[in-house]
């Protein structure tokens, strides 16, 4: 390819060429999101996890890291427009009975596009940050369920898994 060139996309027709979609027209609005993963693993695994280790306390590693993530997503998903987010939660729930631990996300912003992304890629990380700490404990630890339960704002308005 030459200098300056950027190549035809997959199908060959600059109407099929990866962009940004143009929401400039689009009235600005409150716009949240929820998402939520689970993070599996053996009981000494979690009990390691919940007990902190010797790098620190994992469950406070992931909240910080799923705050991180929504950051971070315009970054990671070519398809995202850098919003101006106006708050974020994560919560690293431990369930002892179960061994696992639950990592829900919630996403606010003022914006002309939703927050969805942001969620999912928090929760995404957050987990990622545990199963980093866990597969020192137990390499079969696994995430799964990552999933929007739930979204406010915007032209399609509401939306609930639940």
């Amino acid at each position: 390819m030459g200098a300056g060139a950027t190549g035809p996309d997959v199908a060959g027709r600059p109407e099929d060429a990866a962009r940004i979609v143009e929401v400039g027209a689009k009235e600005r609005t409150d716009r949240e999101a929820v998402a939520e993963c689970v993070v599996s693993m053996t009981p000494e695994a979690y009990a390691q996890l919940v007990a902190g280790t010797p790098k620190g306390n994992p469950l406070e590693a992931a909240r910080i890291a799923g705050v991180m993530g929504v950051k971070r997503t315009p970054d990671l998903l070519p398809f995202c427009h850098p919003i101006a987010v106006t708050g974020a939660e994560v919560l690293v729930e431990p369930d002892e009975a179960s061994g696992t631990i639950r990592v829900r996300t919630t996403v606010r912003a003022h914006d002309r596009t939703g927050v969805e992304m942001e969620a999912l890629t928090a929760a995404a990380v957050a987990a990622l940050c545990l199963y980093d700490t866990a597969k020192a404990f137990d390499r079969a630890a696994r995430i799964d369920g990552l999933r929007l339960l739930e979204k406010r704002g915007g032209k399609s308005g509401h939306y609930s898994a639940e």
